[in-house]
């Protein structure tokens, strides 16, 4: 993965002002920012997704620019081939888990009656061992399981990279160290590039090639 970022950002809440100001450069397939809650890291990831935009800087993956202020460029969301894997993994409810992976491929326009049928679901439903549950709902099914079918939604697309959120906050303590094994396995497998964020410093040690340290807006090598 080559990613070039550098971005600023002022928010006013209230009576305070945070300042966001992040430079990096990366050729890492496996990028880790780090940092305590409100230092900035949620920040960059939603600016790099397009779901925030900075006031000035740049935003290149592989070379495409997605953002950059000084030229007038900033793609649409579904313009920049990133998946955003949510830390609550925003699956809808009302679709099985196949038709939730097969959500990723239409962009928000479900349109297959047949979804666990489609070759590019049916590869993400047996890569992730989900074939048993393909047709029941998140309510019915593990959260460990529901992190896989959120990982395969974000996948099946095929991005030049995966933008993780916390990914292991939600899982019960007994099911994070495996579930950490299994996405460095997968990331190493597929050789898709990834960039999560954490406060954990188990994460970090379980999946960072690269890590920076993310303190009050800015950034450091950790």
């Amino acid at each position: 993965m080559s990613i070039d970022l550098q971005i600023q950002k002022q928010l006013r809440a209230a009576d305070r002002v945070f300042e966001l100001d992040i430079a990096l450069a990366s050729d890492s397939q496996r990028i880790v920012l780090y940092g305590p809650s409100g230092s900035g890291k949620s920040l960059t990831l939603k600016a790099i997704a397009g779901l925030m935009r900075p006031d000035s800087g740049h935003i290149r993956v592989h070379g495409r620019v997605l953002f950059d202020a000084a030229q007038g460029i900033d793609l649409r969301v579904q313009e920049r081939n990133v998946a955003y894997l949510f830390q609550d993994y925003a699956l809808f409810p009302h679709l099985t888990v196949a038709q939730n992976i097969a959500f990723g491929l239409t962009l928000g326009s479900f349109n297959t009656r047949r979804p666990a049928q489609h070759p590019a679901v049916m590869k993400w439903l047996q890569a992730f061992e989900l074939e048993a549950i393909a047709h029941s709902h998140p309510a019915q099914i593990s959260g460990g399981q529901r992190q896989r079918v959120a990982l395969a939604r974000a996948l099946v697309a095929e991005p030049d990279m995966l933008l993780l959120d916390e990914p292991f906050s939600a899982l019960d303590l007994s099911l994070r160290q495996r579930m950490r094994q299994e996405l460095a396995d997968l990331q190493t497998r597929l050789q898709v590039p990834m960039l999560l964020i954490t406060h954990d410093p188990a994460d970090v040690e379980a999946l960072g090639q690269t890590v920076f340290e993310v303190r009050d807006g800015r950034l450091r090598a950790a």
